[in-house]
């Protein structure tokens, strides 16, 4: 192998990894605060929002701290506001209601806003560079960077044009190295470099495991006069069993689109379950299907999320930076929001780094942002339904919900819950059981008109990487996946993938493990849930993956 030249470097005051809600909003609220501060923005998509996944309704409390006066101007993104809002609980043919009245007022989104989050963050990028932030989209953040004394002083980006065998090809060219008095990684969830640091600082010690969820989500254009722009609705229940958690979302836009998602929480047991197959059932419901019959499906993709909230937020802080938004779990389970914090935490973030710079200081590490935010608006957002997801893990959906809900209006009206502070109890991998107990799940074949097959689904994600360059999906042991994977768990990589990844097919006479990472619309669902922790998510060249329009 050749010896690899040395890296070019920048110097900046911040170095932000991830332009998601949280960096841009840090980056922004660093310019409005000082505009001498140099702050550069690494984002791996090949354009801002290209990654970006997001049901979304949006609470606007973050944008309002930080563009008081957005309102005002003509082209924001928040052009949706949310006029109905309703919940329903479904068995395999009917849907049942539940009245408003009984749903805690912390649950409302009266006053929020339909998006798409990648258009959101666009518009922010737009608001960065006109304030001097620099912007680099197409290369991913691979290397966290240290000096002597442990603090971290920066990040590489990953080197481009590597062929198949690790040699370099020749499009060869070497990533940089952009230093910075401080560093904030918001990478969203299961991030690479968050993962990288948490280990590495210890920061999840004395936290309850880290809990997430799959979100899989379609961008349809309907009939007009079966679109209701402003109309909210979320169910709970079918497909999915008592003991599988989850559901779904249809929020109407405006030019008569509909977002549709379906959410699983990835603690479930069974290994032949398929989240991508339980969110195309749940379209052919009878209250659902007519939506859908007769428009046209014109995006799909898939992200994870972070769902331990207020007990599984790690430490933020480290000697040179900070985690921000869902990189650090900032995500409101049963309001299914997360982006109001993610801002939020940039804002905070920036405030403290601006002021640290101020004093003179750098590679440090900023307690006030670790010291500071669960008495502030994500804390309070945070902490009334930090119950909600373990009593869904520990007594399933129907009972679950019940007393999630119990536990939120005693919080609302008394500020107790008799419950304390509950845990999460075991990482989501574990979770997992081996085949011998349970049964296949038969589910029906795509009927091409409101469900589809994987491989039509991952085309409208526009998902693209070199064919020959290393695999970003890295397997530790493929004796392990063999002897676990398959023949204790019936090969779950093959279902929980959204995309089509990972197959086992037989090879002369032997099954034999296949991953097509061009499939690959960086989920990070097998950096998840896979029971031996045995496949590591890693970034492939920048600008690679899905190329979201307006999800």
């Amino acid at each position: 192998m050749n010896e690899l030249p040395p890296r070019e470097s920048m110097e900046f005051d911040v170095v932000i990894v991830g332009a998601g809600p949280a960096g841009l909003s840090a980056a922004i609220r660093l310019k409005q605060i000082n505009p001498d501060l140099s702050v550069v923005i690494v984002e791996k998509g090949v354009e801002v929002g290209a990654h970006i996944l997001s049901g979304a309704v949006v609470d606007p409390i973050g944008i309002d701290t930080l563009l008081p006066d957005w309102r005002n101007e003509q082209n924001h993104p928040f052009t949706t506001e949310v006029k109905e809002d309703h919940i329903f609980v479904l068995d395999e043919t009917k849907a049942k209601q539940l009245s408003n009245r009984i749903m805690p007022k912390i649950l409302s989104n009266h006053g929020k806003y339909i998006v798409s989050l990648g258009n959101v963050c666009r518009w922010l990028a737009t608001k960065a560079e006109a304030l001097g932030v620099e912007i680099y989209p197409g290369f991913a953040a691979t290397e966290v960077l240290y000096n002597e004394d442990g603090a971290v002083t920066g990040i590489a980006t990953g080197d481009m044009g590597v062929e198949k065998d690790g040699g370099q090809g020749p499009n060869y060219m070497r990533g940089m190295e952009l230093l910075g008095k401080y560093v904030l990684i918001g990478e969203g969830a299961r991030g690479s470099l968050a993962k990288t640091l948490i280990n590495k600082f210890d920061l999840d010690k004395g936290r309850s495991p880290q809990k997430y969820g799959i979100g899989l989500k379609e961008l349809w254009e309907i009939d007009p006069s079966k679109h209701h722009a402003g109309l909210v609705q979320h169910t709970l229940g079918w497909p999915l069993d008592d003991e599988t958690g989850g559901g779904s979302f249809l929020y109407h836009m405006k030019n008569n689109q509909i977002a549709v998602g379906f959410v699983v929480h990835l603690n479930y047991k069974n290994p032949y379950l398929s989240p991508f197959e339980e969110f195309q059932r749940f379209k052919t419901h009878p209250a659902i299907r007519p939506i859908f019959e007769g428009g046209k499906r014109i995006a799909y993709g898939a992200r994870a999320l972070t769902e331990g909230g207020w007990q599984s937020v790690p430490k933020l802080t480290f000697p040179g930076g900070a985690l921000i938004g869902c990189s650090a779990g900032f995500m409101n389970v049963p309001r299914i929001k997360g982006s109001h914090n993610a801002v939020l935490s940039g804002v905070y973030a920036a405030n403290a780094i601006a002021s640290a710079i101020k004093s003179g200081r750098s590679h440090d590490e900023i307690n006030e942002i670790e010291n500071g935010w669960r008495d502030s608006a994500i804390g309070k957002d945070l902490y009334p339904v930090r119950n909600v997801k373990p009593l869904l893990s520990k007594y399933g959906t129907k009972r679950g919900v019940q007393l999630g809900g119990f536990d939120m209006w005693c919080q609302a009206l008394f500020h107790f819950s008799f419950f304390g502070t509950m845990s999460h109890g075991l990482p989501d991998y574990l979770s997992l059981e081996p085949a011998e107990k349970h049964k296949p799940i038969d589910y029906p074949k795509p009927d091409g008109i409101v469900s589809f097959d994987r491989l039509s689904s991952v085309f409208l994600s526009n998902t693209n990487h070199e064919e020959n360059e290393p695999c970003h999906l890295k397997v530790t042991s493929l004796d392990v996946q063999e002897k676990s994977e398959l023949n204790i768990y019936a090969g779950p990589s093959t279902r929980y993938c959204p995309a089509g990844v990972y197959e086992w097919i037989e090879k002369d006479g032997r099954e034999t493990y296949v991953i097509n990472a061009q499939n690959c619309i960086h989920c990070k669902t097998c950096d998840i849930k896979d029971p031996n922790q045995n496949i590591t998510w890693t970034c492939p060249q920048g600008g690679e993956g899905p190329v979201y329009p307006n999800m």
